[in-house]
């Protein structure tokens, strides 16, 4: 079930040295639901999501201003925990990223580092996550592999098995199939829509046809700015903006 609005975001901008990235930007992010973001090559997408976890502070010289809210935090609030904002909202990146070690221990990683389980308890959260991240049965009996062992389509299950670990409230997915074949595509929408059961999902696509396959909602965005934010079947079937029409007709992108 949608549920109310999960992320506030309110007039934000974020600048990288000179370079105004997103403009004004206001949004309401639904619960429990699946947003597909999506626009053309350096439209701001990828700043938007790195916004909500302020992953973009990382990078020297950007600013931001303006607010997000996650319930009733502005997580741009002078004494927000950076930590445990990251912490509740996870982050799954484009190029699936295991750790150097074990399946295990890659699931293990972050429940260890936040203090949240030792022993028998981590092994139910490991077990858990595969679970949820619909990889248990592929490697239940060989949890002490390394995970470069893994497919390509795998990894990227591990990494968001990992990222369900630590508890998350939501997930951001940065163009996660972007580097698998077909089957391996599949499996991983497939699992976004589960996921929406219990998370707030919000997945930066470069494909149309994967955001109107798994969003509830999608983002249209262009020169930083969001032109048009709907239901996506009614964004893609009537869209009411010229700009957006013509992005999902192929006119330009």
């Amino acid at each position: 079930m949608i549920g109310n609005t999960k992320i506030d975001i309110k007039n934000l901008n974020v600048w990288f040295e000179d370079n105004h990235v997103l403009k004004d930007m206001t949004l309401a992010i639904k619960a429990n639901a699946v947003t597909a973001v999506m626009g053309p090559s350096g439209c701001g997408k990828t700043t938007l999501i790195r916004a909500l976890n302020r992953m973009n502070e990382v990078i020297k010289d950007s600013r931001t201003s303006g607010e997000i809210y996650i319930g009733e935090q502005n997580i741009y609030d002078r004494d927000t925990n950076v930590y445990e904002l990251r912490r509740k909202v996870g982050m799954v990146f484009q190029k699936p990223n295991p750790l150097p070690k074990s399946i295990f221990e890659n699931i293990a990683f972050g429940p260890k580092v936040h203090n949240v389980a030792r022993g028998k308890r981590l092994d139910e959260i490991v077990k858990r996550s595969l679970k949820e991240a619909a990889l248990w049965d592929e490697v239940k009996d060989r949890l002490q592999d390394s995970a470069f062992d893994l497919s390509g389509g795998q990894q990227q299950r591990l990494c968001i098995a990992r990222a369900l670990a630590v508890e998350p409230e939501i997930i951001l997915m940065d163009e996660p199939c972007s580097a698998l074949d077909p089957a391996a595509t599949a499996k991983i929408e497939q699992l976004i829509r589960t996921l929406a059961q219990n998370y707030t999902v919000i997945i930066v696509t470069h494909n149309m046809q994967q955001a109107s396959r798994v969003s509830d909602f999608t983002v249209f965005l262009y020169l930083g700015r969001v032109i048009e934010y709907d239901i996506t079947k009614d964004m893609f079937e009537h869209p009411k903006n010229e700009l957006t029409e013509k992005y999902i007709t192929g006119e330009f992108g």
